[in-house]
């Protein structure tokens, strides 16, 4: 059975469309509905009443509670630095949070990812270790003391090359090798999106699909919604 996560909405935002729920109560519905087309995670990023992504303890707080009211299922955030690009302001902030994700992805490449890694996993919170391609994430990661403690690694293709996407992928999975023990999930971005997800699904590696990484199917119509996305990933595997 293939593991499917679903990522309501990343950075976008009011300009990409109405299905990128942007509320805490809009990821609440969606996240339900995304779940019951066969998702089985949910990774989601706060947002400000004006659609920027947020650390803030009390848009952290509103979106995990509105969320798992509806769903039963891990959820976990963004840590990512262009919600706070300050590494010290970041790392306040999550120590900040009175409602803590199950876990959170972290940008090995970012700086202050040692740091946040390390005080999330302080505070009982997995970590997904975001390795980019085409950054020095992977050669931190393997550097890193923290490695083995992780919850998964988040193998991010960013190349949005439908032609080359999958390549990229594979490059990526043999740059981070095994050594570290710990899950893998493979997911692209954009029109990589869906070769990168097939190449996942023919490894039996976990996955991802949702409306931060791609809005169309792979026949290239729009989206209705991200339960629309995880159906067809369902499809597709089985």
């Amino acid at each position: 059975m293939v593991w499917v996560q679903v990522c309501l909405n990343g950075a976008r935002g009011t300009a990409d469309g109405a299905s990128v729920p942007m509320s805490p109560e809009d990821m609440a519905r969606a996240a339900a509905r995304a779940v019951a087309a066969g998702a089985v995670d949910v990774h989601v990023h706060p947002k400000t009443p004006c659609g920027h992504d947020t650390l803030s303890p009390r848009m952290v707080a509103a979106t995990l509670q509105a969320v798992r009211s509806q769903v039963g299922v891990p959820v976990g955030v963004t840590t990512g630095a262009w919600a706070e690009p300050d590494p010290s302001v970041r790392l306040e902030q999550i120590r900040s949070w009175t409602v803590l994700p199950d876990h959170a992805s972290v940008n090995w490449h970012e700086p202050g990812a040692e740091e946040v890694a390390a005080e999330l996993l302080d505070r009982g919170v997995g970590v997904e270790a975001g390795l980019w391609s085409g950054t020095d994430g992977p050669d931190r990661f393997r550097a890193s003391p923290l490695r083995g403690r992780v919850l998964r690694v988040l193998a991010e293709v960013t190349d949005t090359s439908a032609r080359t996407a999958a390549a990229s992928a594979s490059a990526l999975l043999a740059e981070i090798g095994t050594e570290h023990g710990r899950p893998v999930l493979l997911h692209g971005e954009e029109d990589g999106a869906w070769p990168v997800l097939r190449l996942a699904l023919e490894r039996g590696i976990a996955t991802r699909i949702g409306l931060e990484d791609t809005l169309v199917l792979p026949d290239g119509r729009r989206a209705a919604d991200n339960a629309e996305l995880v159906a067809h990933v369902r499809n597709l595997a089985s």
